[in-house]
């Protein structure tokens, strides 16, 4: 049963909470226990506050004897160590903030908080969250729960490690190119993109379109039930002053629905793991009553330039003004400073390229949203990332292909650069390797209520990917 707890999802435990069965305390006993087995080996942790986690949940059981329960109250949640919380350090994986106290909490944690959630771990993301694996100078290297010798992805590498672990009930995310779907694909998981705007994010990264702030948890439900406490509008972020939606719990109705299918978003490779399980996707989409078409988009490898252009000129020179100077170059992990050379590259000129192109994305793109309700591809290319790749330094391949090493083999950033459209990173089976594959399911710009009520009527019929008889068993067993 202890284990049960582990890979329940949040609105499961709270449906135990408010009939008694379970208690806050329990649960967060299990998880710790979960992490005293195989917390080490995973690395998913920078910072755990299980002592005060406890107190909390010890006040969470007299709030459900009261009934007095807040949406999440006792739900065991992990923060990012990118997320500001007040009165935590938070180091950004980098020896230069290990010191670092934030004076303010960043929107999505206060919303969580504020529902009665229980912060009892902070989770790695690589330095400056500037990598799609999740290793740093400060904590080590992450490993995906799965098979400890890939990447969980990143960089919400932690907390997608940490939730495939059952470490804990849900988690949350950063996205500015796929920081939360690489890691939910990786591992098993569900991870939401939602359209920009839809759910707050603090000065100044709130006006930078391609900059979500997210959840990943282990079932469609649960990302329906924290979208409709996340989003809305807030008072620190102008961009979240649009008109709050709030998502039914009721599935969308699959017969009819027009699906297209791109295996390759017009350029990428992918390994054969990878395309088989999308195309199998596909295939049960139709057996459910969805009509699934293969359609064509023109894009190539400009999608990659116009994402490193506009990363450069945003958050790479926001870094750089602080951190691209030889008192601290000497302490940035080696990919930390290739990033920097990288984006330096962000000229006027290039910045007007980029967003060029960006209208011939959005062009193609629209041209399919007229005969289709949502769109469907992979989420990555292959499961193959080592958990200590370097893209400053180590080379990659897809199908037998050589790829860029920064953004060639995950397919999520497009959607960042049309950051208007959401975006959902669900489970498509295993990779030969045992590492999962995703699929993305894009839907029409703001039509994030659509997206979210097709992945219930999914999980509906196919059920939860990662359960208490579908897990990481052992985290010390690695799979060739």
């Amino acid at each position: 049963m202890r284990m049960d707890m582990c890979y329940m999802d949040a609105c499961e435990v709270r449906e135990h909470y408010i009939r008694r069965e379970l208690s806050p305390v329990e649960v967060l006993a299990a998880h710790i226990e979960r992490y005293e087995q195989i917390g080490h080996e995973i690395n998913a942790f920078t910072q755990c506050k299980f002592e005060r986690a406890m107190e909390q949940a010890r006040a969470a059981e007299q709030a459900y004897s009261r009934g007095e329960a807040r949406p999440l109250e006792g739900i065991i949640t992990a923060i990012k160590d990118e997320s500001y919380v007040r009165g935590e350090v938070t180091t950004n994986g980098s020896r230069l903030l290990k010191d670092n106290v934030a004076e303010i909490t960043d929107p999505v944690p206060e919303r969580l908080l504020s529902a009665g959630a229980i912060f009892h771990a902070r989770t790695a993301t690589p330095e400056f969250s500037v990598a799609s694996y999740t290793w740093s100078d400060l904590w080590g290297v992450t490993r995906n729960p799965w098979n400890t010798a890939v990447t969980p992805g990143g960089s919400s590498g932690g907390s997608a490690a940490a939730l495939a672990a059952g470490l804990c009930t849900i988690a949350n995310g950063t996205d500015m190119g796929g920081s939360v779907r690489i890691p939910a694909s990786l591992c098993g998981l569900v991870g939401l993109k939602a359209s920009h705007g839809r759910i707050p994010e603090i000065p100044p990264y709130n006006v930078d379109p391609y900059v979500h702030h997210g959840m990943l948890t282990r079932s469609a439900r649960d990302m329906v039930y924290l979208y409709n406490l996340i989003s809305g509008p807030h008072p620190v972020d102008l961009v979240s002053q649009i008109a709050k939606e709030s998502v039914p719990a009721s599935p969308l109705k699959l017969k009819g629905l027009k699906i297209g299918l791109s295996l390759d978003l017009g350029f990428f490779p992918l390994d054969d793991d990878v395309r088989r399980n999308t195309i199998a996707y596909a295939e049960q989409l139709r057996t459910l009553g969805a009509e699934v078409e293969l359609v064509t988009l023109d894009w190539d490898e400009r999608c990659i330039r116009t994402a490193q252009i506009h990363q450069g000129a945003s958050m790479g020179h926001m870094l750089r003004q602080k951190y691209d100077n030889p008192e601290c170059r000497d302490q940035l992990s080696s990919y930390v400073r290739h990033y920097f050379d990288l984006s330096s590259a962000a000229s006027p000129e290039r910045v007007q390229e980029a967003n060029d192109y960006a209208q011939k994305m959005w062009q193609s793109l629209e041209q399919v949203f007229r005969s289709y309700d949502f769109l469907l591809c992979p989420t990555v290319c292959t499961t193959r990332v080592p958990a200590d790749f370097d893209y400053g330094r180590d080379s990659l391949e897809v199908d037998g292909m050589a790829v860029d090493p920064v953004k060639g083999w995950f397919m999520t950033y497009p959607f960042n650069t049309l950051s208007r459209c959401p975006v959902l990173s669900l489970p498509s089976g295993f990779g030969d390797n045992g590492v999962p594959t995703g699929v993305q399911l894009v839907g029409h710009p703001y039509a994030d209520a659509a997206l979210l009520q097709l992945s219930l009527a999914i999980e509906l019929e196919v059920g939860k990917f990662i359960h208490a008889d579908n897990m990481p068993l052992n985290a010390e067993v690695q799979v060739a």
